[in-house]
């Protein structure tokens, strides 16, 4: 049997666990469900109209254990409530693009075994490694992303664990609607390994990310690589009310499979955090690194949960040709509860972009956020805006989110 067809199989043998009479172990059933509804405005120099997306995303499913094995199904929608924006892959439009286009599919089909020092999933699944850096799940998109894949997880010693993934699909972000270079799935032989120890400096992880885009539609395989380097974060409480957190990366990536260019380029990031009483002080510094300034040489994370990084307007989505440098610092406040809400949080981020090589001055960008919770639901209200020197344009973005989890 080929290994694609694992996907399939898991509503079969969802029944099958379901039905399986034998032994004393009770089974399980859970639902799952959550919706997101979303205003998104996006204003671009150089477009011609405005953006404005009203979306409703939603999530349902069932999983279903009975001892060591589990099954779950998982479908997903997206509604435009309101479309007057570019989603991306419906053809050319004169409106600033929000890549949330409309969409209906199988999210999540997934069997499990679960044992005490074992984990083994196949078929279609989320799958996060560390910070999202290199392999994410784009949660923050509407349509997120997920893995045909087999994965094995071992804890290996109590201090000691394992990671690896072998993925021949990717379904994206563009829905099932999907075309060109930005299709519903991307095809190729993706391998992630993940080998992790705990030390008393925080957790050290060394990384090998073999990722495959097999379609010569997307970048013509360009943006095939494979990635290699290790990473240390931590935390340490300095007094009761004061937690110190770092993170500290480095990794070196060249062109893998059939990708035509032949290229290396390096990854840095250095990352602190203080966290006193309420107050969150944070600074960091990450480099995408370019080789010699030609597209696509420079370091690429295609399968990033890229929202998390280098700024909420996305203008890096893609790495430049002389690569990036972000210098950035946050600063931000917490309160556990106010009346009938609960981690309520204020946060400022900004970003000072600068290229890699040629001493290029991208641009600036500043981040605002206010969220809060009230029981199963989080609103929360974002803005983004990014001021440009000599890459991209001006771009200044505004978001309105419910966020409601069973």
């Amino acid at each position: 049997m080929r290994l694609p067809r694992l996907a399939a199989l898991c509503p079969l043998a969802l029944t099958l666990i379901v039905a399986n009479p034998a032994g004393a172990q009770s089974l399980v059933l859970k639902p799952l469900a959550d919706a997101r509804l979303r205003y998104e405005r996006v204003e671009q120099d150089g477009i011609a109209k405005d953006a404005d997306a009203v979306t409703i995303r939603v999530r349902t499913g069932v999983s279903a254990t009975r001892g060591h094995l589990s099954a779950l199904v998982e479908a997903q929608g997206n509604l435009a409530i309101v479309n007057h924006y570019d989603d991306t892959v419906s053809g050319p439009s004169r409106r600033a693009a929000v890549g949330d286009p409309e969409n209906i599919a199988l999210y999540r089909a997934q069997l499990q075994y679960k044992a005490d020092a074992v984990t083994a999933t196949a078929g279609r699944q989320k799958i996060t490694l560390d910070d999202e850096r290199f392999v994410g799940a784009a949660n923050w998109r509407q349509n997120g992303r997920t893995y045909d894949a087999a994965r094995f997880e071992w804890a290996v010693l109590p201090q000691l664990k394992a990671d690896l993934i072998y993925s021949w699909s990717v379904r994206g972000t563009s829905g099932i609607n999907g075309t060109g270079a930005k299709p519903p799935a991307i095809d190729g032989v993706n391998v992630f390994v993940n080998l992790a120890a705990k030390t008393p400096i925080g957790t050290l992880t060394g990384f090998a990310y073999l990722i495959d885009q097999d379609e010569q539609a997307v970048q013509g395989f360009r943006l095939s690589s494979q990635t290699y380097g290790a990473r240390l974060a931590g935390n340490r409480a300095l007094a009761p009310s004061v937690k110190l957190n770092w993170a500290l990366s480095y990794a070196r990536q060249s062109d893998y499979h059939r990708n035509p260019n032949d290229y290396r380029a390096s990854y840095y990031l250095a990352d602190a955090g203080l966290e006193v009483s309420a107050a969150r002080l944070g600074a960091g510094y990450e480099v995408l690194g370019a080789d010699r300034g030609t597209a696509l040489t420079s370091f690429q994370t295609p399968l990033a949960s890229i929202f998390k990084f280098q700024g909420w307007a996305d203008k890096f989505t893609t790495t430049p040709a002389n690569g990036v440098r972000d210098l950035y610092g946050s600063a931000g406040w917490t309160w556990k509860r106010v009346g009938p809400l609960t981690g309520i949080l204020i946060q400022g981020v900004y970003h000072r972009f600068d290229s890699d090589r040629l001493s290029m001055d991208y641009g600036d960008e500043v981040d605002l956020l206010a969220s809060a919770k009230w029981r199963r639901y989080t609103v929360s209200a974002r803005y983004a805006d990014y001021h440009a020197d000599s890459f991209a344009t001006n771009t200044r973005k505004f978001w309105l989110e419910l966020d409601y989890v069973l």
